[in-house]
């Protein structure tokens, strides 16, 4: 398993382009914003966390169409299929592959892009941490959307549409945890431990419906 991790990255960096676009992407989202709320520096501020999250997400679900598309081109997922392995923990580690390589560098970048919206200190470490844990969400709800467009031609669309209704949770979670560390009356602890519930619930659902849509596929 490890070596399909440091498999999966290799191929990811040689691709090259694909953490770039996101973060361009991600900058793109947040740097517009401005010019369409006006120059209110506190308005900006309050709004910070949302737009950064909302722009996180948009960029994440950008690459998750390669995510098997790769495999599937070169004949490598029909082994995958094969292997004695479980597929469920391959899809698993892949997943990882992608976060580590795709959407960690939307969660590094995020600082800079909250000092864009003039959030406070306290404002960009709680949406660091909030995408930290609840971007890996992402990755597995991708997983299940680019499982099933694999056989598809021009599947990048679709994914985006199926995937992006599973992520309102992680989204309204992130934020509420990110915005209750800077209102003093409004409790961190509670949004931020159901942003961790449903990121390990979908590091379990999501490897598992990945599977079986790719067995479906394979058939």
């Amino acid at each position: 398993m490890i070596a399909l991790l440091l498999r999966d990255l290799k191929l990811s960096f040689r691709a090259g382009g694909g953490a770039l676009i996101g973060i361009l992407f991600f900058l793109t989202v947040v740097a517009v914003i401005p010019f369409g709320v006006g120059p209110d520096l506190n308005l900006l501020s309050r709004i910070g966390p949302a737009i950064v999250w909302i722009g996180a997400l948009l960029a994440a679900l950008l690459g998750l169409d390669r995510l098997f598309q790769a495999d599937r081109d070169d004949g490598s997922l029909d082994l995958i299929l094969m292997q004695e392995h479980p597929l469920v923990l391959t899809v698993l580690v892949k997943c990882l592959a992608h976060w580590l390589a795709n959407i960690l560098p939307l969660v590094i970048a995020s600082p800079l892009l909250g000092l864009f919206m003039n959030m406070s200190e306290v404002a960009i470490g709680a949406v660091m941490l909030t995408l930290l844990v609840g971007s890996p969400a992402l990755a597995f709800i991708g997983a299940v959307g680019a499982a099933v467009a694999v056989t598809l031609p021009r599947g990048g669309l679709l994914v985006s549409i199926l995937v992006l209704p599973l992520t309102i949770p992680v989204l309204i979670f992130g934020v509420s945890a990110s915005y209750a560390a800077v209102e003093d009356p409004a409790p961190f602890l509670p949004p931020f431990l159901i942003l961790v519930a449903i990121t390990m619930f979908f590091a379990v659902i999501g490897p598992l419906g990945a599977a079986l849509a790719l067995r479906n596929a394979g058939d």
